[in-house]
């Protein structure tokens, strides 16, 4: 049987870098790989230390908590848009689903904690499903699908709410509400749901043959259908993950504020994919790893944090570092190929 392509092959042929020579990686390939692995994190640590150094509220225990559940219902939603891009596709439906997710949830607090939970979940990973059949099997752009899907699951958000007047309240006693705003060591509930979840997208991704898959088709989609990988189901199976989580991080997000609010998600998308890309993991597909997309939200959250805490600066500021960020991020990850590909 023809073995797939490891993941770090995949990475460097996504990332246009040269054959491999019979001496190894040359000192290029091996400084692209480092700064697509680590650059980001090396920016957060600088960040977080001089944020440390210049405003004293920046580490106490509350604010550090209020950024790492935060980053949660971000992180989540990355999570699932990591597996879609490094297929080569993209996901612009996400936001929706999410908020989706949060009035589902909220409506089915009512009917019991399973209800508030498996209702979205349900929900959304049909629509992803929906999504990743269209573009597996009719063979559409991921672009013209998921925009489809984002204004679809926009229209059914405000059925449910009567046009967005109704919003759906979470009794602060449940056990749901406790999901959200419930505490561990310290930490928020929320916090540690992400931590596991990106664990196990680690392993899925990494040591399984589906994560193997992934990245096979986001390397080169017609070489992976030729050593027989199911392609079309892969790419099934990514947006599906997709829209599940998207859907799981509206549940929580409506778990911490205790309402379904419908005004959520907008622009979300478009946070997911830039954390997703400054943490490493390349637009063209084939390259990229869950813990990049987790220190990606974090640089996000904690730049968003340092404006906040400048105090002289309107949150549009944070969109525009971000924004900067991420051309720095494509810029680098292009100059690297093409000096990978000159030798």
């Amino acid at each position: 049987m023809t073995s797939l392509r490891t993941p770090d092959r995949v990475g460097r042929t996504a990332a246009g870098a040269s054959s491999a020579a019979p001496g190894g990686p040359t000192r290029i390939e091996r400084l692209s790989s480092l700064a697509q692995q680590h650059g980001a994190l090396a920016a957060l640590a600088v960040m977080a230390l001089v944020a440390a150094l210049s405003f004293d509220t920046f580490a106490t225990a509350d604010n550090l908590q209020n950024m790492a559940v935060s980053s949660a219902f971000l992180a989540v939603v990355a999570l699932g848009m990591t597996f879609v891009i490094i297929t080569g596709g993209i996901d612009l439906s996400v936001g929706s689903l999410f908020a989706l997710g949060g009035v589902l949830a909220a409506w089915g607090s009512h009917y019991g904690t399973l209800v508030a939970l498996l209702l979205p979940l349900a929900v959304c990973a049909l629509i992803g499903l929906v999504n990743g059949l269209l573009i597996a099997r009719s063979r559409l752009a991921p672009f013209i699908v998921t925009l489809a899907a984002m204004l679809a699951a926009r229209g059914l958000l405000l059925a449910v709410t009567d046009e967005g007047a109704t919003t759906y309240l979470v009794a602060k006693d449940s056990f749901f509400a406790r999901l959200g705003q419930g505490e561990l060591l310290g930490v928020g509930v929320p916090a540690w749901i992400t931590l596991v979840l990106f664990v196990g997208g680690a392993v899925l991704l990494r040591r399984t043959g589906f994560g193997q898959r992934v990245y096979a088709v986001g390397g080169n989609e017609d070489a992976a259908a030729l050593m027989g990988t199911p392609v079309a189901r892969t790419k099934i199976l990514v947006y599906t993950l997709s829209g599940l989580l998207a859907g799981l991080a509206g549940a929580l997000n409506a778990a911490w504020l205790a309402s379904g609010v419908t005004i959520l998600g907008t622009g979300m998308e478009l946070e997911a994919i830039s954390a997703v890309v400054i943490g490493g993991t390349l637009l063209t597909g084939g390259f990229g790893f869950v813990s990049g997309s987790l220190v990606g939200v974090l640089l996000l959250k904690v730049i968003q944090n340092v404006i906040n805490q400048i105090g002289s600066l309107d949150s549009s500021y944070q969109q525009v570092v971000s924004g900067g960020f991420l051309v720095l991020v494509v810029v680098a990850q292009t100059w690297l190929g093409r000096r990978a590909r000159q030798g």
